[in-house]
């Protein structure tokens, strides 16, 4: 099978950032613990490796004893968990991805402001939950033209609207002219960061030259799932996390595949994803 790679694939800026952070200090830690509040990144393969060096993972600031290092992982946390981790004496080490560290800066200078914020993305998904937090959670959070048809916007507010950095550009700006058609006073961010663009756009440009796509990136990864959707509507598409995961007898009938992953799939993932296709 001949196998074509996307211009754009794989670790963006903001996660190798994090990745190296943290193995950083897990490098240098010694007898101390190291606790990150979720997994650093949507993948479950980078992630057990980190584990395996001694990250310990948690879900609550309760689970850490007070005096401990903390990560801050990639997809960043709500201003509460800063305050909240200073009063326990944690030394913080933060690897919020810049980009996402630059919406939460927008998100509390309109708030501070009296604007009301509209965030566009999946709302339980921890980048957005932590950049609720930066407006008092009283975000209104949308994912689709629909569910604005669900809010009342008021005449005499002022808006901001604001993107999950792994938005699809075509619907971000699709909610967009929605929401200028009801709303007067509308500032909108666009804050699609530029990795996401770039593996967007260059998914596009290689799905229209193959006969299939495969997709490699975590089942919970935002911006997989959205090359994902991309691909599908223009070739056949496979999903996966790994190469055990690819099924021979479905791909034997194309001739080119084309791959692209996610921003949070390692470069040894995608090799061997590519090494398996070449010997179909």
């Amino acid at each position: 099978m001949e196998v074509k790679i996307a211009e754009n694939a794989g670790f963006c800026f903001g996660v190798k950032r994090a990745m190296n952070m943290a193995w950083d200090e897990l490098e240098n830690k010694g007898d101390s613990q190291v606790y990150s509040l979720g997994p650093l990144i949507h993948n479950k393969q980078a992630v057990d490796k980190y584990k395996e060096k001694g990250l310990i993972e948690i879900d609550s600031l309760d689970e850490i004893p007070n005096d401990r290092k903390l990560i801050i992982r990639s997809h960043g946390v709500a201003k509460k968990i800063y305050t909240d981790s200073q009063s326990k004496n944690m030394d913080i080490v933060d690897t919020t991805c810049p980009y996402v560290k630059k919406i939460h800066d927008i998100v509390k200078e309109f708030s501070d402001k009296g604007y009301k914020i509209i965030i566009v993305g999946n709302a339980i998904h921890p980048e957005i939950i932590g950049i609720n937090g930066w407006c008092n959670n009283e975000a209104y959070v949308i994912n689709s033209e629909e569910e604005i048809n669900s809010i009342s916007f008021n005449d005499n507010d002022q808006y901001c609207v604001v993107s999950q950095t792994t938005a699809n550009l075509d619907s971000f700006d699709r909610i967009v002219e929605k929401l200028q058609s009801k709303i007067e006073n509308l500032i909108v961010k666009n804050t699609i960061c530029f990795a996401t663009k770039e593996r967007q756009l260059s998914a596009i440009d290689l799905a229209n030259e193959v006969d299939c796509m495969v997709v490699i990136g975590g089942k919970h990864s935002s911006n997989t799932q959205k090359l994902v959707n991309i691909c599908k509507d223009i070739v056949p598409t496979f999903s996966i996390e790994t190469k055990e995961e690819l099924e021979l007898e479905k791909l034997k009938g194309f001739k080119i595949a084309g791959v692209t992953a996610g921003a949070s799939t390692p470069d040894w993932i995608i090799d061997e994803v590519i090494e398996y296709l070449k010997e179909i």
